[in-house]
């Protein structure tokens, strides 16, 4: 028991190291200075905050209007996304360089993660290819074909690849859930996209136990999407009635998680690792995740013999009982 004890206060220790060395890179790749940062600030003018300001040519006169809340970005989470260092006009029309806007102008396509990303070697670690495969089988694009795309949970301007940086789990699952809860949690851009009435999540959840902490501590992928062995994050989003609700899936020895959530943690089978699991034991914990196989053969063992000697003390009593007869 003391050795168990010494060993996850060991896990613990490696686990704030981990924690604080995923921050320290995360720290160094935001501090990089934006290439066409310059170039940007002349869109970010007006697009970086809620209001603009325009010559009336007509009257002669400074007109100031608050800015569409969805054509607001957010500059300093836009300079930490992954497409920092691009320029506005790599992926919006040169002619948005005129001001004011032409109308005509919001009609215009919007490129998608493939256009750039899609059979490119330069990308191929990442899997564009398995990851739109998938996503076009998932419950999003199925159900709306036209109106979804990548950028309805992907924001272009603020998107990040967090869990392959982080190895702070619990900041991955905020993060991912956020993503979802974009959409989930807010009424108006559900219906953008959707007729049906935007359900009450905690009503809908409420056959869950615990709920809380589930949703702090567990991402909505991990049983609302199929796993995948070559992707580190799903993207085939199953429909309701195939979510996961068997709670032996994840709360056992062969959970889900470790081809999930901890995927990017675990490069060995977890049945390699036993009790002392890394993953699940350095911060987080999992209830019936961190079995082991010998562990649970000298419980039965011991039970078995407590149960024996139970048997043989009653035979024995019995016995001398008789004989005193």
């Amino acid at each position: 028991m003391a050795v168990s004890f010494v060993l996850l206060l060991i896990s613990m220790a490696f686990a704030r190291q981990d924690s604080q060395e995923g921050q320290d890179e995360q720290a160094t790749v935001e501090k990089k200075a934006p290439v066409f940062a310059a170039e940007n600030d002349k869109c970010l003018k007006c697009h970086g905050q809620k209001w603009y300001t325009y010559e009336n040519e007509n009257t002669g006169t400074t007109v100031k209007k608050t800015m569409c809340p969805n054509r607001v970005i957010d500059t300093v989470k836009f300079y930490e996304s992954n497409h920092r260092t691009f320029r506005c006009t790599d992926c919006h029309s040169p002619d948005y360089e005129t001001f004011p806007h032409s109308g005509e102008l919001r009609m215009e396509t919007m490129w998608t993660c493939m256009d750039c990303h899609g059979y490119d070697e330069n990308f191929a670690k990442y899997h564009f290819e398995e990851i739109d495969e998938q996503y076009q089988k998932s419950v999003h694009f199925t159900t709306n074909p036209d109106g979804f795309s990548c950028w309805k949970c992907h924001d272009p301007h603020t998107y990040k690849t967090f869990a392959r940086h982080s190895k702070d789990v619990l900041a991955t699952v905020t993060y991912d859930n956020n993503i979802c809860l974009s959409c989930h949690a807010n009424k108006d851009r559900y219906m953008l996209l959707s007729d049906k009435e935007n359900v009450n999540l905690i009503d809908k959840h409420d056959w869950l136990p615990n709920q809380e902490r589930h949703f702090q501590k567990v991402r909505c992928i991990e049983c609302h999407a199929t796993q995948h062995d070559s992707l580190l994050v799903s993207h085939n989003i199953r429909p309701k009635e195939e979510a996961v609700k068997n709670c032996v899936e994840c709360h056992s020895q062969n959970t889900i998680l470790m081809a999930s959530l901890y995927k990017h943690e675990v490069m060995n089978k977890r049945s390699e690792y036993g009790f002392l699991n890394g993953p699940l034991l350095k911060d987080y914990y999992v209830i019936g995740a961190t079995r082991n196989y010998y562990l649970n053969v000298i419980s039965v063992i011991i039970f078995l013999i407590a149960i024996a000697g139970i048997i043989v003390h009653s035979i024995m009593r019995a016995t001398v009982k008789n004989k005193k007869k």
